[in-house]
Parts: C-alpha cells; structure tokens; sequence
C-alpha cells in the first residue's frame, strides 16, 4: 500500500463488534472494557448477554479498534476469556441498533463506553 492509503486506512472510522466467550459475567469485564476503551478514544458499549457472553461494541478509528480486539484477545483481561469472534462494519454513530443506550459520546458504563 502506499503511504496515501495507508492513512486513510489508519483515519477511517470503523466499528468493531466483538462477541467474548468465557468467563466474561461478574468479575469486572465490562468495566476492564470500558477502561482500555476510553484510553483508546473510543465509543461503543459492553454488555452482558443472556448465555454468559460479552458483546463489545467500539466505533472510532480502525487502530484504536483493531488495539481493543488485541487487549479482549491478550488474556490480561479479567475473567477468562476462551475466544473472541469479530464483525467489522461501517461506524453509523449511534449504538441503537446494537442494544445499547444511546449515541457514542464515549464509551459508556454503567450510564455513561456503555456497560450495560
């Protein structure tokens, strides 16, 4: 690639959906998510899902996305994780299609990242 393309690539916005697989429910998850998100500038929401897994939403630049994906995968996460599945798609700006609450002004926890 050359160097035009390779910072529209490190520019474009993105959004990542990560399901996790695991031990990811009451033991801190969500908010080591909401933590390594926000570091990272990114918005989105964490929630826990009715069978014991965690979606992760994050919408921000591929990089930053892509480093969150390497942290949930890293196994310095609490819990444990036992795989991650990922859908990359096109950022809409909003999280209401995914169940989350709201816009993404940040990634939301617990009301504000969005852990849900």
């Amino acid at each position: 690639m050359g160097a035009v393309q390779d910072a529209e690539r490190d520019t474009e916005r993105v959004r990542l959906v990560a399901i996790v697989y695991g031990r990811v429910q009451g033991v801190g998850f969500r908010w080591w998510t909401r933590r390594r998100a926000t570091e990272l500038g990114l918005g989105g929401h964490a929630r826990n899902l009715p069978d014991g897994r965690v979606e992760v939403v994050a919408d921000g630049p591929r990089p930053a996305c892509g480093r969150l994906l390497e942290l949930l995968r890293s196994g310095s996460t609490p819990g444990a994780v036992d795989r991650v599945t990922e859908r990359w798609e096109a950022t809409t700006g909003d999280s209401s299609g995914s169940g989350g609450s709201g816009g993404f002004g940040g990634f939301v926890g617990s009301g504000g990242f969005v852990e849900c």
